[in-house]
């Protein structure tokens, strides 16, 4: 039986393909992943989500942008497009075209059945190596779950917040986030279980 070897791409490639298309891919170890269409639910969150952020960090040094920005990893050559990115200070991108970024200081996800493995484990340990990144957020779509992951050191802390009542904290920018603005609009037929960090 022959091995299938999918084509592999240099970054370049990669950024010159990507530039010209018409829908979004992410290039990881060589290869380019075209990325699929997001849910009501999922548009939705990261629309409240973002809309919430604009509105604290308004007048700041820190601002908040939206998926449509790309964001590379510099130690591992990752291209990839977070749901929301946070960035204070001076924006760094990866060449002249300025629609990379490679100094966020959040990230922000919010999870897919098709996506939350990669979020959780292989794009987390890609993100981690970007070393202006304070806090790392997994945004649930089916219920009203969000978890932070925070770097302390060489290690990075975790907390969970559950419920609309709940408030999202945030030390990278210091913010208090309630849970009920980022799902505004959407209804939850039942709660789902909650999930277990991801191994470091």
């Amino acid at each position: 039986m022959t091995a299938v070897l999918r084509p592999r791409f240099t970054q370049a490639e990669y950024l010159a393909a990507e530039r010209a298309a018409e829908r979004r891919s992410e290039y990881v170890n060589g290869e380019i992943l075209l990325m699929t269409g997001a849910s009501y639910a999922h548009s939705e969150t990261v629309g409240g989500l973002l809309t919430a952020l604009r509105v604290r960090l308004k007048g700041s040094a820190c601002r908040a942008v939206s998926q449509d920005l790309r964001t590379r990893v510099d130690a591992t050559g990752l291209y990839t497009y977070p749901d929301v990115v946070i960035v204070c200070g001076e924006p760094k991108f990866s060449d002249a075209h300025h629609d990379t970024l490679t100094n966020p200081t959040a990230i922000f996800e919010v999870l897919s059945p098709s996506t939350e493995s990669w979020d959780r484990g292989g794009k987390f340990q890609h993100y981690q190596r970007i070393a202006s990144l304070q806090e790392y957020v997994l945004v649930t779509q089916d219920a009203p779950r969000v978890e932070r992951f925070r770097r302390d050191g060489v290690r990075w802390s975790y907390e969970r917040f559950d419920g609309l009542d709940a408030l999202l904290n945030l030390e990278s920018p210091v913010l208090q986030l309630p849970l009920a603005e980022i799902y505004e609009g959407l209804e939850f037929s039942g709660v789902a279980e909650p999930s277990p960090p991801p191994r470091s």
